[in-house]
């Protein structure tokens, strides 16, 4: 059964924008840490922002550029999550540009026609419209962690990404 053109559009074209909102903060924290940064872990047994990434560019292979794009892809889940994970801000941006393209470009092609298409990704019966749901709140989720971890590691010499200027901000009085 085919969705409403117009709603299917503003639906994949808001996950679009929340998706690469999020992939321009993660990108901003890598661009501003280290590798020793980018694999610190705050313990034993916890991921580090290598991880995370790695992680996101597994998820939203297999949750959009498989799952709804259609296009296999290999994924090794237990290995994003290793604890002997190293990698460079540099190669953490090239692999996260290539997920985030691929995905994008999944979620592009989505149409009323498929949007309620049936999926099975992880065991799991999905639709078209749930799978880029669960990638993009998943992705943003992430991005809140990656967020956190490159100010605590950088502190004071953390750089925001956007800070308002003053009347951005405003609350209308009642």
């Amino acid at each position: 059964m085919p969705s409403d053109p117009a709603l299917t559009r503003a639906y994949v074209d808001y996950a679009r924008k929340t998706f690469t909102t999020c992939y321009k903060k993660v990108v901003h924290c890598l661009k501003q840490l280290s590798d020793e940064d980018v694999n610190w872990r705050p313990f034993v047994g916890a991921n580090s922002v290598a991880n995370i990434v790695v992680h996101l560019c597994g998820n939203v292979g297999q949750w959009v550029v498989q799952g709804v794009g259609q296009t296999p892809i290999e994924r090794d889940r237990p290995g994003e999550f290793a604890q002997d994970l190293r990698a460079t801000p540099g190669e953490l941006v090239e692999r996260l540009t290539a997920a985030y393209e691929a995905a994008d470009a999944a979620m592009a092609g989505v149409t009323a026609d498929t949007i309620l298409a049936p999926r099975k990704i992880q065991s799991y019966d999905e639709t078209v419209l749930g799978a880029i749901f669960h990638a993009v709140s998943h992705f943003e989720g992430h991005t809140h962690q990656v967020v956190l971890m490159t100010r605590l590691r950088l502190g004071e010499r953390y750089v925001f990404k956007w800070v308002p200027a003053g009347g951005e901000i405003s609350a209308k009085k009642a």
